[in-house]
């Protein structure tokens, strides 16, 4: 029999990201970022002037912060020991929205934080992606998690089936995303692994 399936996005979910970007933004580039807008780009402005940083721009300089920073970013608190309980359960795999030339730096920053799981790339809304990883897992059960509304409608509309976690571990940001549970695309909305974890695991047995 297959053993089930959890599908984990990486940032705000295992590793802090944005609280780093923001940093980065200020020291090297006076940027200042405030980390309580919806959508964030307009909460991204320069320091000197308070003019809007243009979406394209911001774009470009995210895609930097990955390729020169991923070593400043630290871990969700509890990440790592939540998911080594949850592999003694079942397969757990990450998917994360960078583009496929990160996909071993992601791997090996993973790894760095005693995380130990096969890392699947992807732009844009994940459910084609969730779809393909559900199909070659073939699990008895499946569970997707991840801190963006936006993906749980995804999943949901691909695989109506698929059990979706919303979390978001970065209080700086968590009250401002839109929320995947009030929106009707995830069937639960918790934001540390305290709590995450036993939901997780009763779900992956067929209990909530």
């Amino acid at each position: 029999m297959s053993r089930p399936l959890v599908v984990s996005d990486c940032d705000e979910v295992l590793l802090h990201m944005v609280r780093h970007f923001r940093d980065w933004l200020g020291e090297d580039h006076g940027i200042e970022f405030r980390l309580e807008g919806n959508p964030f780009a307009q909460s991204v402005s320069y320091s000197a002037s308070g003019e809007p940083v243009e979406e394209a721009e911001l774009w470009r300089l995210l895609t930097e912060f990955f390729d020169t920073e991923m070593s400043r970013q630290t871990a969700i608190e509890g990440a790592a020991a939540a998911l080594a309980e949850l592999q003694r359960e079942a397969d757990v795999v990450i998917l994360t929205n960078l583009s496929d030339r990160f996909a071993s730096a992601r791997t090996e920053q993973l790894r760095d934080h005693g995380i130990e799981a096969r890392v699947f790339t992807n732009q844009g809304p994940k459910g084609e992606a969730l779809r393909r990883i559900v199909h070659e897992f073939g699990p008895s059960r499946a569970v997707f998690i991840d801190d963006l509304a936006v993906h749980h409608a995804s999943a949901g509309e691909v695989l109506p089936d698929i059990s979706r976690l919303h979390f978001c571990g970065e209080p700086a940001i968590a009250p401002h995303i839109p929320c995947a549970l009030e929106q009707g695309h995830a069937h639960a909305r918790l934001d540390t692994w305290q709590d995450a974890l036993p939901w997780l695991l009763e779900t992956l047995h067929g209990k909530s």
